[in-house]
């Protein structure tokens, strides 16, 4: 009675895995080591279109794409030595109707006999999924062959201009140097402005077109304290004109990634703002501090003047030529440079403020 019971449960329990192994949405099949198809379920079959008994009488690389025969060489290798348990490769194959599909392909070893292990096999259709990687990929090669050519546009056109411009200049100076009176001639004068006004805005073109972003190769480990202190020095009868104070709370071993020049000019330029927005109201008080976070180095700069309204410009805060504030120094560029310069150093920036309390902005910089 015991023994039929066993056998019995046997049987059920098969039953079981065979219609586990027949109704699975992926792919399962059962290949020998020479490649043959030993069992393979429903799936295997709607997939590739073939019935069992047509793939029971193929070699299975008989479907198999031309280039992609060889993916399973070497991780083939580590399974039956025993380096590694399983292994997944992708690979393209022929359908039936002579369509390509592509399948993410998962291998592991099961033994039914001692000393005669198998393969299993299962398929994943990822057809769908590749034609999509493939789609970006063309979308980013475009994308990115569009950039080049932007950039060599900006580098011809700044430097036509730059060359355009600095002749008018030297023009107008041999005039002044020819014909005395010039200089009292009003629409002469306005010509000369003119000109300065253009010598302005390609410097600013020149400058933008330099961006780029900066391979984490070319960065260097920078003391954050350091720069700080050496920017305050810079600005020191500034911020003394103005009565500003500037405390640098960064601990002094506080290191990023970057490159010298744009950490100079990104300090500087987010303290020069602190003294030009101050608020007439107060004393100018300037605080820069830091702090840790995951793989990022906070740099924060706080002040207490005019502040920004962030619901009414927040979305133009770092675009070209943008001002906020009737100050007859500002132009509108300083942000949008120090904004892509943080960007191309691959941080970003954050900005919190409110109107006539003050500002605080927090660079986010790589950890070393």
């Amino acid at each position: 009675m015991k023994v039929s019971n066993d056998l019995r449960n046997f049987s059920n329990a098969y039953d079981v895995l065979e219609r586990t192994f027949n109704n699975t949405y992926n792919g399962i099949a059962i290949v020998n080591f020479n490649g043959n198809w030993l069992k393979v379920n429903d799936s295997v079959c709607d997939i590739f279109g073939y019935t069992r008994w047509e793939l029971f009488n193929m070699d299975i690389n008989n479907i198999v794409y031309a280039e992609d025969l060889g993916v399973h060489e070497e991780k083939f290798e580590y399974l039956i030595n025993g380096s590694i348990d399983k292994y997944r490769v992708k690979q393209r194959y022929f359908r039936k109707d002579g369509s390509i599909i592509w399948m993410l392909i998962s291998v592991s070893l099961v033994y039914f006999k001692k000393g005669r292990p198998h393969m299993i096999w299962q398929f994943t259709d990822i057809t769908n999924r590749k034609k999509s990687e493939d789609k970006l990929k063309t979308m980013l090669s475009v994308a990115k062959e569009q950039n080049d050519r932007l950039t060599s546009f900006a580098n011809i056109v700044t430097h036509n201009l730059r060359s355009h411009s600095g002749n008018l200049l030297s023009l107008t100076e041999f005039l002044e140097d020819d014909f005395s009176n010039l200089k009292e001639n009003e629409n002469f004068q306005l010509l000369k402005h003119a000109i300065d006004n253009l010598q302005e805005t390609v410097s600013h073109l020149t400058e933008v077109a330099k961006i780029k972003e900066v391979e984490e190769s070319k960065m260097e480990t920078l003391n954050l304290y350091d720069f700080t202190e050496k920017a305050s020095y810079n600005i020191i009868a500034l911020a003394q004109n103005a009565e500003a104070v500037i405390y640098n709370l960064i601990d002094e071993d506080t290191c990023v990634k970057s490159i010298p020049a744009y950490l100079d000019s990104i300090i500087l330029n987010f303290l020069t703002n602190a003294i030009k927005y101050r608020s007439e109201k107060r004393k100018p008080i300037i605080e820069v501090s830091s702090e840790l976070q995951n793989d990022f180095v906070l740099f924060k700069i706080r002040d207490n003047g005019l502040g920004i309204d962030l619901e009414k410009y927040g979305d133009k805060l770092f675009q070209l030529y943008n001002t906020f504030h009737c100050n007859s120094d500002a132009i509108g560029i300083g942000l949008f440079i120090t904004k892509n310069h943080i960007e191309s150093l691959g941080g970003k920036i954050e900005v919190r403020s409110e109107v006539d309390l003050g500002t605080e902005f927090t660079v986010y910089f790589k950890k070393p």
